[in-house]
C-alpha cells in the first residue's frame, strides 16, 4: 500500500472522528454545557436576582441554602427538585443561592444543562469527575413526554450507575410537575401495562431519587405587593403606596395570574414608565 493511500486513509479516520475536546478551564463560577462536540461554555454575565428579593418563599431558600453549603464545604448533600405553580421564583431561587454561596466558596461553580442533553451527562460528569471545584448541574423546567426517554439517562445521573455520581456533583432541577411526567401518561401506563403497579413505579421512581422536594405554591396578595415594593426599595423607583396597589391589582387582574414572574413584569413596566434602568 502507497505512503499516499495511508495517507489519505489516515485523514479519512481523523475527520469521522474527531479529536477529543480539550480539558476545559474553570476560571469562571457559571457554564452551560453544549454538545457536538462536547464543550463547556462560561456565562460571563448570568441572568439572576439578589436573594433578599425573593420573597414568599422562605422555607424552600433556606432549605437550598443550607444545602448548598454543606455542599460547598464538602459534606454530604442532596440533589434538590423545585417543583410547583409556574413563576414562583424556582429557577430563580437556584441562581440566587449559587450567587450567595459562591461569595463564601468560589469552589462552586454552577452548570446548566439543556433536558435534551441528557443522554450527555455521563460524558459530563468525567470531565468533572475528580476535580477540587464542587459543581452544581442546573436543568430548568424539567419535565417529559409520553414518548421521552430521557428520563432513563436522568436516572443515571441521580443514582450514579457502577461508578457512582462523582462526590464533587450534585443535580437541582426545576419543574411544574411533582413527578416530572403529564397525569395522564402514568395513568395509561396503569392501565395499559401487564402490571400495573410495576409501571406506575417506573415513571415516578425518578423523582424519587432527589433528596429534596422543594414545593413552590401560588402567592397572597401581600406577599405579591411586597415583592413589588422591594423591587421599588432595590431599585430606587419613588411610587406613592395607593398608586402602587391600584396599578399592580389591575396588571395582574389583567394577566389572570399573581406570581413573582407578575410582579417583576410589572416593575418592569414601572420603571420604564419612571425612567429607571435595571
Amino acid at each position: 500500500m502507497s505512503d499516499d493511500l495511508m495517507r489519505r486513509i489516515a485523514e479519512a479516520l481523523e475527520r469521522v472522528s474527531p479529536p477529543p475536546s480539550p480539558t476545559p478551564s474553570f476560571e469562571g463560577e457559571a457554564f452551560v454545557w453544549h454538545i457536538e462536540p462536547d464543550r463547556l461554555e462560561p456565562v460571563a454575565k448570568v441572568n439572576r436576582v439578589d436573594l433578599s428579593l425573593l420573597v414568599g418563599i422562605d422555607r424552600a431558600r433556606d432549605t437550598l441554602v443550607e444545602n448548598t453549603m454543606q455542599f460547598a464545604r464538602g459534606l454530604p448533600a442532596n440533589n434538590a427538585l423545585l417543583w410547583g405553580s409556574r413563576g414562583m421564583g424556582k429557577s430563580s431561587l437556584v441562581k440566587a443561592v449559587h450567587a450567595d454561596v459562591h461569595e463564601t466558596y468560589s469552589v462552586l461553580k454552577i452548570i446548566e444543562v439543556q433536558r435534551e442533553d441528557l443522554p450527555s451527562i455521563g460524558r459530563l460528569m468525567n470531565l468533572l469527575r475528580d476535580r477540587a471545584e464542587r459543581f452544581l448541574l442546573f436543568c430548568d423546567d424539567l419535565s417529559f413526554s409520553h414518548d421521552d426517554t430521557h428520563y432513563k439517562s436522568l436516572k443515571a445521573v441521580l443514582d450514579g450507575g457502577i461508578e457512582g455520581r462523582p462526590d464533587n456533583v450534585l443535580f437541582y432541577a426545576t419543574s411544574n410537575r411533582r413527578h416530572l411526567m403529564p397525569r395522564d401518561m402514568i395513568e395509561n401506563e396503569r392501565g395499559s401495562a401487564i402490571n400495573p403497579s410495576e409501571a406506575t413505579e417506573e415513571k415516578v421512581s425518578l423523582s424519587d431519587r432527589f433528596g429534596l422536594w422543594l414545593g413552590f405554591h401560588p402567592c397572597s396578595q401581600d406577599e405579591y405587593l411586597q415583592m413589588i415594593r422591594g423591587y421599588c426599595a432595590a431599585y430606587g423607583v419613588q411610587i406613592d403606596e395607593e398608586t402602587l396597589w391600584a396599578e399592580a391589582i389591575e396588571w395582574q387582574a389583567t394577566r389572570g395570574a399573581r406570581s413573582g414572574r407578575v410582579a417583576w413584569q410589572y416593575f418592569t413596566d414601572l420603571a420604564g414608565r419612571r425612567g429607571t434602568s435595571l
